[in-house]
């Protein structure tokens, strides 16, 4: 299996949600196949020109795709500055799937500034109503680590729903109770949409064998066709999947 099949990411919809890997798993995905793919945002996004072909800033992404020829192509509403871009309201994201004009639709649908682990905010995560996977992530290396901002955003809300105390070191129980939550990784899913989590920075062995830990606290708590370990700045990627 590669990165592609066990991110269900070949063609579709494909959100991004979570902390400690986003934005790298998307530019991943977007430069691996020969599809037309689409790189955007329903949320803030940092420039991510050097990830793609080009960008283009509309507020009708549907007519950026006509004609085009660059791909993976980056569309996004607005310039927010000089170091990031606004996110579509997620339907325009719908708009552009059901136009049919591109294969695949890659979104960073929530933010964490730059955090390793995270649980969604009231108003999180904007997953348009067309995704068809929805990959929750988490940095495995935040196993260990305090519950505290230094490493969590919204470290409060994790707390919450891993019945753990701020401040404490976070346990392999401990983050996948997160992303097996419906107040966490399964936030706002569409209904027909695959849930895959995605343990990332799984960078050797002994962080593989704590990542294994992870998955398997996962699937007694949620119902997913696996869990996908990663560490998305090799040149393979996709480290192992846990069924």
């Amino acid at each position: 299996m590669d990165l592609e099949d066990a991110l269900r990411a070949r063609s579709g919809v494909i959100c991004a949600v979570g902390a400690g890997g986003k934005k790298t798993t998307l530019y991943t995905l977007a430069a691996r196949g020969e599809t037309r793919t689409v790189v955007t945002s329903t949320v803030r996004i940092p420039i991510f020109d050097p990830h793609v072909e080009r960008i283009v800033v509309t507020e009708t992404p549907g007519r950026a795709v006509e004609g085009n020829d660059d791909w993976p192509l980056g569309v996004v509403p607005a310039r927010e500055g000089e170091n990031r871009y606004r996110g579509y309201d997620p339907k325009a994201v719908d708009d552009l799937a059901s136009a049919g004009a591109v294969d695949r639709i890659l979104v960073k649908a929530d933010g964490a500034r730059t955090r390793e682990f995270k649980a969604p905010g009231e108003h999180e995560p904007q997953i348009p109503e067309s995704a068809d996977v929805v990959l929750p992530i988490a940095s495995v290396q935040v196993v260990g680590q305090p519950l505290a901002e230094e490493a969590v955003h919204r470290p409060s809300r994790v707390a919450a729903i891993a019945d753990a105390d701020p401040g404490e070191r976070l346990t392999a129980e401990d983050v996948a109770a997160v992303l097996a939550s419906p107040d966490g990784g399964h936030r706002a899913v569409p209904p027909d949409a695959a849930v895959i989590p995605v343990l990332n920075k799984v960078d050797d062995d002994e962080w593989a064998a704590v990542a294994r830990q992870v998955a398997d606290a996962i699937h007694e708590q949620a119902d997913v066709p696996h869990v996908a370990l990663t560490s998305m700045t090799a040149d393979e990627p996709l480290v192992d999947v846990v069924a």
